[in-house]
């Protein structure tokens, strides 16, 4: 995969330690002589170069973050202050308000000077401290402004929506013969991101979802016939609730977008429920917010401001077939509804998130100082690399439902009940 760059590298690094341009992490690593090789893509390894295309001391580097909130969202902030700070010199940074909104002079707020000493402290709080919000940009104008003030390094944090708007404004000042580079850091807690295996809030979302579930277990064993219907992010993968449901243990049905599933009939979602309610007198139900929307009536298509289809709500409709359904049954049943999304999508992140940020973020600053643009830093076989930003769009990353993941929850679930794979 070739990655642009701004032009030839002149200056030093100041950083003793450096990684050759001509490194190369494989995407397969695992050669099975019964299966015909595929095209190998092979990434260009992430980290310092011995050369820079900037000039520390001239350099202004600007930060925005886009999208949903996502725990990690401060670390990594913090983490490409500091290392453009003590790692490489450079005193001009800025944080861009208001996500994207922040880019356009006539709709966000000045931009906010980020200091060693601002950043200090953020790591430990959740939310983004630049604020965030999803949408398009006015690119010819947030170019403009980019441009006035100077900024050749933009660090966009976000999922692949912000990173095409990232590529677009690079190509835009790329027309204008103006060297920006523009190097993605890819959030999303769904950990739906190609080409990397692992996004930072992820492994977070899940330890707060275990927690949810742990209580939801709890409500739905202390009453009689209790059933506990808890909804999770996920809208169009089910990585969130395939780890959760793995790591509680206590969950008996997981549905995710990947495996559309039967409500009704002898082989149904529904009887399923009834046989584990009459045998155990409780049940724990994880939905991805994303599944099942097969079942849901159809009617106008909502997006939100970035342009995604809004799931509708999974959860609230499981709620009400399941109530009607052991009201028809006439089983005694007590039902509980739990929506923790919000709740575990704004904590702060944990230990295993909050290294992974800081990897994420330092490897984006040693790209970007480099003249390296248009890319995203990729994660793959516990290491890091460049993605250029336009594969992104060209790939899904799903559950894969021959993997150790999904086979997991089939085990820990012991679910059985009419489901087919897309």
């Amino acid at each position: 995969m070739k990655i642009t760059t701004l032009g030839e590298a002149l200056f030093d690094s100041p950083l003793e330690h450096h990684v050759s341009d001509k490194a190369r992490v494989l995407f397969n690593v695992i050669v099975d002589p019964d299966r015909p090789p595929k095209e190998e893509l092979l990434f260009e390894v992430a980290g310092p170069r011995e050369k820079l295309f900037f000039d520390p001391q001239q350099a202004r580097a600007g930060i925005v973050t886009c999208g949903g909130l996502c725990p990690g969202l401060n670390n990594v902030i913090r983490s490409l202050v500091l290392e453009l700070h003590y790692g490489y010199g450079v005193r001009e940074i800025v944080g861009f308000v208001n996500g994207y909104q922040g880019l356009d002079p006539w709709r966000g707020s000045e931009p906010i000077p980020l200091t060693p000493e601002f950043v200090e402290d953020i790591h430990k709080e959740g939310g983004s401290k630049l604020n965030t919000s999803r949408g398009p940009v006015d690119i010819s104008a947030a170019v403009d402004n980019l441009i006035r003030r100077k900024i050749n390094m933009l660090f966009v944090i976000g999922g692949d929506g912000t990173q095409r708007g990232g590529a677009a404004l690079f190509q835009e000042a790329r027309q204008r013969g103006y060297a920006l580079a523009v190097v993605g850091v890819p959030k999303t807690i769904d950990n739906d991101v190609p080409f990397v295996s692992r996004t930072f809030g992820y492994v977070t979302a899940v330890e707060e979802a275990a927690k949810a579930i742990n209580c939801a277990h709890t409500e739905a064993h202390s009453v009689h016939n209790g059933i506990s219907v808890v909804k999770i992010m996920g809208r169009d993968a089910g990585f969130i609730a395939a780890g959760a449901t793995i790591a509680s243990q206590d969950v008996n049905f997981t549905l995710v977008p990947e495996v559309p599933f039967v409500l009704d009939g002898d082989d149904g979602f529904l009887a399923a429920l009834k046989e584990r309610v009459e045998k155990r007198a409780h049940a724990v139900i994880l939905v991805a917010e994303g599944a099942g929307q097969h079942l849901l009536k159809a009617g106008d298509e909502q997006r939100d401001a970035s342009g995604n289809v809004k799931a509708k709500d999974i959860g609230a409709f499981l709620c009400e077939k399941i109530d009607a359904y052991f009201k028809a049954e006439k089983i005694p049943h007590v039902m509980r509804y739990f929506d923790p999304s919000y709740l575990i999508r704004s904590v702060a992140a944990g230990a295993e998130d909050a290294v992974l940020c800081d990897f994420f973020a330092r490897n984006a600053v040693h790209a970007a100082m480099a003249g390296k643009t248009g890319l995203v830093i990729g994660f793959q076989h516990d290491k890091f690399t460049h993605v250029p930003i336009e594969l992104l769009a060209q790939h899904k990353k799903r559950l894969d439902l021959d993997s150790p993941a999904w086979f997991g929850v089939l085990a820990a679930t012991g679910q059985k009940f009419a489901q087919f794979a897309l």
